[in-house]
């Protein structure tokens, strides 16, 4: 009987943790989506050798990646715009992140390209270019009383998450 009991305590302390686990909240999601689409939008620049762009839609809380180049059947290689449309789709195999909407409890709060307010505009390109280095960006997201802050360092196009207070 005393087995029992404390297996069944061991499983109602564990099941909360298993859920956060495999459901990530808002505002991780959305954070961790933004870096996925960043690093793979200075991946593509890179290895195509073509500058690639990320589309911000403030206004409908959605990112997509645009520009990317992707090879034919006859061995070419043909641009095609992925349009946002608040889904997550895929251009290959690998289930590559390409696009997202936020959840309604994630806002925008600030979105600057090379110094330039963005967060009411319909739509705003931040640029990947072949040689590794892309657009100045800061995004600051919102959601319940926490902030995160991504921002592209110019010189190596790479993203970083800072927790704001």
């Amino acid at each position: 009987m005393m087995v029992v009991a404390i297996i069944g305590l061991m499983m109602t302390m564990s099941v909360p943790a298993i859920l956060r686990t495999m459901h990530q909240e808002p505002l991780r999601q959305a954070v961790n989506d933004v870096m996925t689409i960043c690093s793979h939008a200075r991946a593509q620049a890179v290895l195509q050798g073509a500058p690639v762009s990320i589309v911000f839609h403030p206004l409908l809380r959605e990112v997509a990646l645009a520009n990317v180049a992707t090879t034919n059947s006859m061995g070419g290689s043909v641009s095609s715009e992925v349009p946002a449309g608040g889904t997550k789709t895929s251009a290959s195999p690998t289930s590559t992140l390409n696009s997202t909407r936020f959840a309604d409890t994630v806002s925008m709060d600030m979105l600057d390209i090379n110094l330039l307010e963005y967060k009411g505009a319909d739509e705003a390109r931040v640029r990947f270019f072949p040689n590794g280095t892309s657009d100045e960006m800061t995004l600051i997201l919102h959601a319940d009383d926490r902030y995160r802050k991504i921002t592209l360092e110019v010189t190596t196009g790479l993203a970083s998450v800072e927790v704001m207070r």
